[in-house]
């Protein structure tokens, strides 16, 4: 009897870690540009691409690049970049999306990231109101935030808009109206988070939990009068706008981790059911190391989807679960979903289960009673 071949990985994340500057809230891996850096990476994406095309089936149908700062590229570092992607890995057939910074777009720029194929922007924005900008340390200005959507939107690239939430003395009903009316397509709410290590760690700054609540009534509130679906917790698009890459990793699909720090979800052999990779930081990455593989079996595995896909409006399908995990989730799981179904923080219609708005607001504590049950992990 034949095995069947394996299934090929559609989606690709992309890390490109250089930024202008360090901003105060940011626990990601970044660094600033230095001499000769961008050249060392753009060789081991190359060599990097190569090795991953090798490894496994690949027929991508999104690719985003993330940061950092992608857009900070030179155009011809991102051409470079763009064809090491292309030639051993190929492009997305339903997606491309490129994270950008306000600071960084012209119209000529916009046309260049067009014709390299990107058609979806994920621009910073983050707020249209000066004062929250400088005091989150962006360096861009609401003038240039605009002009920025503006020119994506005229090379026809689907627009996210991303905005910070929760902070104090922001005008979060015009930073949302705001974006609207410049016509994106797609919306993204976070709010403030002080991380440790982070500059705001340091300097003591706070979010108080009325700004937070405020942030996350108000954002679900306005978007939806103005015809924003809320398909994720913090994602909200207009029909058809939706990000494509962001639900494979929502619905916990296998997707491949190319550059420094870049996490990836791999098929894996049994009794495991994935595989998870994050590749080292950028010097050890340079000198060719990889990220240890840690294979995730059964319970672990379900958790990790409950966690994801739960903070889809949709939710997850138990059935659904349990064919790809080999876990009984419904039975298992069983004392975890009926507590919080009689909370009032998840419903469950047949094999649907789904998060209600009270959920959402402590869904942390809603998967801690998943991760609290006495199951078996082999």
């Amino acid at each position: 009897m034949s095995v069947p071949a394996p299934a090929p990985i559609r989606h690709l994340y992309v890390h490109v870690p250089f930024c202008p500057s360090i901003c105060p809230y940011c626990d990601f891996h970044v660094l600033t540009r230095q001499s000769g850096m961008v050249e060392q990476y753009l060789a081991q994406v190359e060599r990097e691409a190569e090795r991953l095309a090798a490894e496994y089936p690949v027929e991508l149908d999104t690719v985003y690049l993330g940061g950092g700062t992608p857009s900070f590229l030179r155009d011809s570092e991102m051409a470079a970049l763009v064809g090491s992607v292309q030639r051993w890995l190929g492009w997305g057939r339903a997606e491309n999306t490129l994270e950008i910074n306000p600071g960084t777009v012209s119209a000529e720029r916009a046309a260049h990231w067009r014709a390299l194929g990107f058609d979806r922007a994920s621009v910073g924005v983050q707020s249209l109101h000066d004062p929250t900008l400088l005091f989150l340390g962006r360096r861009h200005s609401a003038a240039q935030a605009r002009a920025a959507v503006e020119h994506l939107l005229a090379r026809e690239f689907r627009v996210s808009g991303d905005l910070i939430t929760a902070v104090a003395g922001q005008p979060l009903e015009a930073d949302i109206r705001g974006l609207h009316e410049l016509g994106v397509g797609h919306i993204s709410a976070y709010t403030l988070t002080i991380e440790p290590g982070t500059e705001f760690a340091r300097r003591g700054v706070t979010v108080s939990e009325a700004d937070e609540r405020r942030g996350f009534e108000v954002t679900a509130a306005l978007l939806a009068e103005l015809g924003y679906e809320r398909y994720e917790i913090s994602n909200y698009a207009r029909p058809g706008q939706q990000s494509q890459h962001n639900l494979a990793y929502w619905h916990t699909r296998h997707y491949l981790g190319l550059g420094p720090g870049a996490a990836g979800h791999y098929p894996a052999a049994a009794p495991a059911v994935s595989m998870r990779r994050t590749n080292p930081h950028l010097h050890e990455w340079l000198a060719g190391a990889q990220g240890e593989a840690e294979p995730v079996t059964g319970h672990d595995w379900v958790t990790d989807a409950l966690f994801m896909g739960l903070r889809l409006r949709a939710g997850v399908n138990l059935a659904e679960l349990s064919q790809r995990s080999g876990v009984d989730v419904a039975h298992d799981y069983a004392p975890a979903i009926r507590a919080n179904v009689e909370r009032g923080l998840l419903v469950q219609e047949g094999q649907q289960l789904r998060a209600t708005e009270a959920g959402w607001w402590i869904l942390n504590s809603v998967i801690g009673d998943f991760l609290e049950l006495d199951l078996a992990r082999p």
